[in-house]
């Protein structure tokens, strides 16, 4: 028997000794004299459960200014305290309750839990906690359990240990092989209304130890994830390393606080970066643009858990280049598209802007396109720059504006391989391949520019054998009929001249072009 007793808790003993008490006094029909002795400890309890509220109650202001002050790291734990007074509350007040109902069940409607009558009497503890019709008794345990449940989830298994010996409703061990045997009968059945009354304000007195064991676990948990430091070091983190002038630096200058003793594993992507190098990223940059570095920083906590901290930046790569310009050849060419190179050292080319005067500028997969409108009216070209938000005129640089020079005449002929080529004069051509061209055309191609023109009319001059030219016209770029015939009488090696070939380009000037001699073969 004494080793069962020795398994037993403090309170279970209590409760037990207590319940052997009560049934020797209905026994020996204990005095009232004894039955007076619950009521001061009744009373002692009482004093003992104002001085554990008050407790309390300073616990959760301490709390609740600690999250006034930081309701993001408290608030998890501040929402939790908040619950647990507020179910501690409402069982407290069930209790109160069930004392009510006892003592007027008792003395009358107008018991009074503090002034006694009939305090010998079984019959209320019986009727208001053990009946089937009221079922006090294990409605009590069931809130109980409830209330232990909530408490034990919200803190660590070492604290939970604590709450569950103050809320236990095990039935003693020394009843388990009795299946009618339960907490509440332990308790409960056939005591006199004062031992009832001592025992409930004794369990309010556990509901109270619960709450504040659960507060200051909460309180604890606040700090308990937090990382142990024992250095601080100030650092300035720019928003950018590349500013242009008349641009502000932008930096945050903040300190950090670190463990010299330990490194958390940091990893790149889902990859871990060497440990070797303490927190020292280096790595070849070989794309070029903005690129993003991010990871996670796995980091051990005093508790034994480990947090994974995110982290994410960018930075700008831009190809190693030289510029190298001739001032004498700012020169763009009036109708047609004129490739322009844009680009601001350190600044991606989203963030760069332009503009331009006499004609218009747009930004093509390329790079940029210029397309000037007026001859001898300079085009000025204005590049900005948006960096940290804000935009600001980088440079400015003018272009001369020249019409195009004039294209060369040329007849598209195809060759015996089936490839074509453009005959410019001065060499053998048959009659059939420059017939077959079907007339004239002409373009710049000098290998810096590749511009079509449109052929609107030119002549072709025959001279016979007397020296006299015999001019034919076509209003076209084609041969006419009396071209095409004149051509066709030619003898081989016979020459004729391709003159007054008048062209416009893309700038919409009209000019006249140098004549091109052919020799028929």
């Amino acid at each position: 028997m004494s080793a069962a007793n020795n398994r037993l808790s403090p309170r279970q003993k209590m409760i037990n000794l207590m319940y052997i008490v009560f049934l020797a006094m209905v026994a020996l029909n204990v005095s009232s004299d004894v039955l007076a002795g619950f009521k001061h400890v009744e009373d002692a309890l009482d004093k003992t459960n104002v001085g554990i509220q008050a407790r309390n109650n300073k616990l959760y202001q301490e709390f609740t200014d600690i999250h006034e002050q930081n309701a993001e790291k408290a608030g998890i734990w501040y929402g939790r305290a908040t619950d647990a007074q507020h179910r501690t509350r409402e069982l407290y007040n069930y209790i109160d309750s069930l004392k009510l109902l006892i003592v007027r069940k008792a003395d009358g409607a107008d018991g009074d839990v503090h002034n006694i009558e009939n305090r010998e009497s079984l019959e209320p503890v019986n009727y208001i906690m053990m009946s089937p019709i009221s079922g006090g008794g294990a409605k009590l345990r069931e809130r109980l359990n409830a209330y232990k449940d909530v408490l034990v989830s919200y803190v660590p298994v070492n604290d939970a240990k604590v709450i569950e010996g103050y809320l236990s409703t095990e039935v003693p061990e020394d009843a388990i092989g009795d299946n009618t045997f339960t907490w509440e009968s332990s308790l409960f059945e056939n005591v006199p209304v004062s031992a009832a009354i001592t025992i409930l304000t004794k369990l309010q007195g556990d509901v109270l130890n619960a709450e504040g064991e659960a507060l200051s676990s909460l309180m604890k948990s606040v700090d308990r994830g937090d990382v142990r430091v024992n250095q601080l070091s100030a650092f300035v983190i720019p928003n950018s390393r590349n500013v242009m002038r008349g641009s502000r630096y932008e930096a945050q200058i903040v300190m950090a606080a670190v463990d010299s003793t330990q490194s958390p594993d940091i990893y790149i992507g889902d990859k871990l970066y060497d440990a070797e190098q303490r927190g020292y990223y280096s790595v070849v940059a070989s794309s070029q643009g903005i690129q993003t570095l991010k990871g996670y920083l796995d980091v051990l906590k005093p508790d034994g858990t480990k947090e994974q901290l995110p982290f994410e930046t960018t930075y700008f790569v831009s190809e190693p280049v030289a510029t190298v310009s001739n001032t004498m050849m700012n020169v763009m060419y009036a109708g047609i598209e004129n490739p322009i190179s844009i680009s601001v050292p350190g600044i991606a080319a989203s963030q760069v802007s332009a503009s331009m005067t006499n004609g218009t500028l747009s930004r093509g997969a390329n790079g940029w396109v210029a397309r000037p409108s007026k001859v001898d009216e300079d085009a000025v070209i204005s590049v900005s720059a948006s960096q940290n938000g804000r935009s600001m005129q980088v440079s400015q640089m003018a272009f001369r504006v020249r019409r195009l020079p004039d294209p060369t005449p040329y007849f598209n002929i195809k060759g015996a391989d089936g490839n074509s080529r453009r005959y410019k004069g001065g060499q053998p051509v048959s009659k059939n391949a420059l017939l077959a061209s079907g007339g004239i055309k002409a373009a710049i191609d000098d290998g810096l520019l590749n511009v079509e023109f449109t052929v609107k009319s030119f002549r072709v001059d025959i001279f016979d054998s007397m020296g006299n030219d015999i001019p034919e016209d076509s209003y076209s770029s084609s041969f006419s009929e009396r071209q095409i015939t004149a051509i066709r009488r030619l003898q081989r090696g016979k020459k004729f001249f391709i003159t007054r070939v008048v062209a416009v380009g893309p700038d919409g000037i009209e000019r006249t072009l140098s004549p091109i001699e052919v020799i028929v073969n």
